[in-house]
Formats: C-alpha cells, structure tokens, sequence
C-alpha cells in the first residue's frame, strides 16, 4: 500500500515505526514529518488541503492516516473523502468533540453520558456566581484547542476567577478560551481508553495511562505529555464493559443522531471514581505518547486497522495483543513548556545491550537533521519506550535507553508508570 501520514511528531514517526515492521512492503509518505521520519519514508511539504488530495490522488495513495486534532478539525477528512480517497480520521463536524469543550460537554450530557457538573459560559459574572457556589479545586477549560495545556485546576475560588478572567479575555488562550468550561473536580485515577471507530463498529485498544506534569509526582504545569504505560493494570473486564456500555455506544450513536457519525480514533479521557468511569473529555486523535506504546502491543496489522476503520470494514478485522507491558518516556528540551530552547545537536550511543535493542527503541518528535546529523527542534524531542513481560521490566528498558541519549539541557521525569508499581507492590 502506499500510506501518507499527517503529522510531524511522535505519534506519526510511531505510526510509520508500527506499518513498517509488518510483512506487506508499504510506500510510506509523510506530511510535513520530521528529521526522523526520512528513514522510513518521504517527506512532503504540502500544507493545503486541496493541494495535498490533489498529490494523494496522483500518487495512487491508498490510505491517508491523521495524526494531530488540528487538521481534522480544519476538516482536511472533508476535502479528502471529496477526492475519493480512503482517509483515516473523523470529519470536521464530528472532531468538534475535541475542537470544542462546550459541544462535547452539551454531547455528554445530551446521550446521559457520565461527565463531572460543570456550566458552559462567556460571561465573567455567570462564571464567578457558579464558581461561589463550588468545592475546591475546581477546573476551568478552554473551550478551543490549546495543545493538551488549555486545563487549569485552580486550588482556591481567588485562582479560578483570576483563570477564568484570563481565559474570557484572551489574555492566556486567545480566542480559544473565550468560551469556557468550568466544572466540579473529580478525585479518582485517571485513565486513557482508545476506540478505533468506523461510526457504527469499535475495537477498543489495551487502556493506558499518561503523565501529563511536568515533575514527578505530578508537580508542575501540564505538558503534552512526559511519559505513559500500557496496558494499565487500573483496568479490569468491568471497567471496560462500563466504559462500553456507558460511554463508547451511547456516544456513537448520539453521533449519528447529530448526522456526524464519528469514524477514527475516540480518546477518551476516562476519571474513575468509585469504581465508576466518569469523562473528563473527548479527543478525537491518538493520544501522544499514549501512540508509542500501544501501537506496538499490536500483534495483528496496523494498516490493516485503520484502512478498515476508514473504510466502514472494522467487524471483518480481528484484533491481536502482545502479552507484553510498553512503558515511554519523553525526553524534552531544557525549557519545555515554557519557552523554547535553541537547537542543539543529539547524540546517541552505540548499543551494545542486546537486551536494550532488541526490547525498546526510540520514537522521534521535535528533531530536524542537518548535514545528516540530529538536532532538537521543539519542546518534547523523542520518546524512549520499553516493552517487557512486566510493567517494571518495560520501565527499565525505557530509562536504560535514555541513559544512551545525549543533548543539552535534556529534562525527563523519573517515575513513569510509577502509581501501577506502587499498586503492584501493595
């Protein structure tokens, strides 16, 4: 097949790394990919829509895959299915769950979808008298998107009107907050739960779980992530079914009721209380670096997978799991997320542990080559990610290839997947 990937991070080069290993020869093409990328495939620089069909169609493209929420929402799926081409992600009208917090709020509590209380405003005065009336913490959200950091949880009501002020003024989000979201705190554990949808059918994929602060022990700003692990051992077959039942069905069927049958990857931002799967929110791509992990737990086709989730074609395909634990670890720049850093060259070590290479590998994000050598290029560079039979052996994999990884001023947290081995050694 001859594959184009949208996208120029982790989870695409993740993508591309999962595709090339299986047994079928593909021609992979990426669009705009990285310094990285190059080594699996080509890159290209098409960024209009219109153009970039036109270039899939003469190239006998036969499966697009989406990564990233932003092209999506710009509706490049729309443009695509125009061309007759196969397209793997959701239309404009369905990525709205993700493109807008007020339309998948209102969804959720349209189809009784568990979700915390919350309001929907731009009214700085309705949003202070319901934030008066609230227990603390308490969230406030951008409505639009803001690349995984549009969330405050605010530990007293003084924070969450100061947020909310910045938000509604475009001062901290700009338009993207100008609408918000504030709702009650949910105190559970929270968890990832991907569906591979073709607007009627589902397969649901192994559930992770992410590190979204910066700092151990979840101290510091939220990022687009620091690390993640699958699958979590937080989950059993009940949780799945309640998510199932109570979540994934209603929600795609409220989806064709809203004439936007939903067809992609449904991220699901699951918050368990009690036993009780309660969502936090609604994505409507792969999470990253939740992607580095999971897709290599897949023993069965990975084209294959999204060829026949964009192609209405899921119950034909039959789903196959390693037995196997994945843990990444994100590597970012020195100043990441709060300003970026300069460039700088990386510099990665012969492995000699066969154990190493033949159990982890690295996922390129932020990089750019020059005269044939590797340089950061943006906030979270790469992602280590180590597979084993258990959690703990995955984890030191993982941080066993970091140790290999050289460039200035690399920062990672420590403690990846560290709530699953507190619960296994209780």
């Amino acid at each position: 097949m001859n594959i184009l990937i949208i996208g120029s991070g982790g989870r695409e080069y993740s993508m591309a790394l999962a595709i090339s290993k299986e047994k079928q020869n593909h021609n992979i093409y990426f669009m705009p990919g990285n310094g990285a990328t190059s080594t699996m495939g080509t890159n290209i620089d098409i960024n209009d829509y219109d153009k970039l069909a036109f270039w899939a169609k003469n190239n006998n493209i036969d499966l697009t895959i989406v990564g990233p929420e932003a092209p999506l929402v710009e509706g490049i799926v729309d443009i695509f299915k125009q061309n007759d081409l196969v397209i793997f992600g959701p239309s404009a009208k369905a990525s709205k769950l993700e493109g807008s917090k007020v339309y998948m709020k209102n969804i959720l509590k349209k189809y009784n979808i568990p979700t915390a209380t919350f309001i929907e405003t731009t009214n700085i005065n309705e949003a202070n008298s319901f934030i008066d009336n609230m227990n603390l913490p308490i969230v406030i959200k951008a409505d639009g998107l803001c690349g995984g950091k549009g969330v405050i949880i605010a530990q007293t009501k003084e924070e969450a009107k100061k947020a909310t002020r910045d938000m509604l003024s475009g001062s901290s989000f700009g338009d993207a907050g100008k609408s918000i979201v504030i709702e009650e705190f949910l105190d559970g554990y929270e968890l990832s739960v991907f569906a591979i949808c073709d607007g009627d059918n589902y397969i649901v994929l192994p559930a992770a779980q992410d590190h979204k602060k910066l700092k151990n022990e979840d101290i510091g700003p939220n990022t687009g992530g620091m690390g993640a692990y699958a699958p979590t051992p937080l989950v059993n077959e009940t949780l799945y079914k309640k998510i199932e039942n109570n979540v994934i069905k209603p929600t795609l069927e409220g989806m064709r009721k809203e004439n936007a049958p939903f067809e992609g990857v449904l991220f699901i931002g699951v918050m368990v209380v009690n036993n009780e799967p309660i969502i936090l929110e609604y994505n409507v791509r792969f999470g990253d670096p939740e992607c580095e992990v999971i897709l290599p737990l897949l023993k069965s086709s990975v084209s294959e997978l999204f060829y026949k989730g964009a192609t209405k074609d899921l119950k034909s395909y039959k789903l196959d799991i390693k037995n196997e634990f994945g843990v990444a670890v994100v590597m970012a720049s020195k100043d990441y997320p709060y300003k970026n850093t300069a460039s700088t060259q990386i510099i990665i070590d012969e492995i000699h542990d066969d154990d190493i290479a033949n159990n982890a590998h690295i996922s390129y994000a932020g990089v750019k080559k020059e005269n044939n050598e590797l340089f950061t290029s943006g906030g979270r560079i790469l992602v280590c990610v180590g597979f084993g039979t258990s959690i703990l052996e995955a984890r030191n994999r993982a941080y066993a290839l970091c140790g290999q990884i050289h460039f200035a001023g690399k920062q990672c947290r420590t403690d990846i997947a560290y709530q699953a081995l507190k619960l296994a050694n209780e």
